[in-house]
């Protein structure tokens, strides 16, 4: 087929690289190259720079609603576009240029958890199977037709990191299935068990120490490796990597030992496994106790 296909991070090479090998890609569409590093030098987005290597051409509109990106765009004649974490808002005039129409690869079994930010949401909310969705786009927030689902069940460990890579690999998987054995039957999406999956912002990755622990330990996976669940303390900033759940209770962020197990929400504690001081390299509780003082009876809720 001849695939136009739409992503930016990491996520999406793994379906551009699996498409590639036997399909001809066209064209790829990408977020534009961002200032980075102390330069501020331009960086191209991970697919950009694939494409790059593979002497794709490569396309990195602002926007998608001006007569001049959609006519360049039909212009290029595509079987079907696929899409994967693009980024942008694709017009109608958009999903209807293919002959094939555009086909989203959605890292969540819809209806839950459409949005930006489906792997953290079910970390967080400890879901223990997701998967991807195969999706026939529309206008609407991942709201199109449903064509070909794969499940996936998760760890109890998994953080979004390693979520991510599992089912970036399972995305290739899926699109090159549906790709083989096109037309598929559309599947409605049903009403109930939609669920949004809300951009993360580094304010909410905050921990309040007043939660349980349960819940802090899924918000710490959830938000690793960004932005990382953090926590104030003698006015620096310290992010926490890797906790696990122990016995202990006490007042809410109170210090309960010499090892950084901390109190929490409802009776609960967690320890403090792996931990990153602003503007220092990450580092396991032990060593980082060698170099800086947090000791039984302080408060981290300050």
């Amino acid at each position: 087929m001849r695939i136009i296909f739409m992503g930016t991070p990491v996520f999406a090479v793994s379906a551009l690289a699996a498409l590639y090998a036997e399909h001809e890609i066209i064209a790829v569409y990408t977020q534009p190259p961002k200032p980075a590093g102390r330069g501020q030098k331009e960086r191209f987005s991970p697919v950009h720079a694939w494409a790059l290597e593979k002497a794709i051409p490569v396309y990195t509109p602002k926007t998608l609603k001006t007569n001049e990106a959609q006519q360049e765009f039909s212009a290029l004649g595509a079987d079907i576009a696929v899409v994967a974490a693009y980024g942008l808002i694709l017009p109608q005039a958009i999903l209807d240029a293919p002959r094939l129409g555009c086909l989203n690869i959605h890292a969540s079994l819809l209806p839950r958890w459409r949005g930006a930010a489906p792997i953290h949401r079910a970390i967080e909310a400890g879901d223990t199977e997701t998967g991807i969705t195969i999706m026939q786009m529309d206008v609407g927030l991942d709201t199109g037709d449903m064509l070909l689902t794969k499940s996936f069940t998760m760890s109890p460990l998994m953080t979004t990191a390693t979520l991510h890579d599992a089912l970036a690999m399972l995305g290739a998987e899926a699109i090159m299935d549906a790709l083989r054995i096109l037309p598929l039957p559309a599947t409605v999406q049903p009403e109930e068990g939609v669920m949004y999956a809300a951009k993360i912002t580094k304010a909410e990755a905050r921990i309040d120490w007043r939660e349980e622990a349960s819940v802090i330990e899924r918000k710490v996976r959830a938000f690793y490796p960004q932005p990382a669940a953090w926590f104030m303390y003698k006015g620096d900033v310290f992010k926490v990597l890797a906790v696990e759940v122990a016995a202990g209770q006490g007042v809410a962020g109170c210090v309960l030992d010499e090892a950084l197990l901390i109190s929490c929400g409802n009776n609960t504690a967690l320890r403090i496994l792996r931990i990153q001081r602003q503007g220092k390299s990450p580092l396991a509780a032990a060593d980082f106790l060698r170099g800086f003082s947090i000791k039984k009876g302080d408060s981290l809720a300050i």
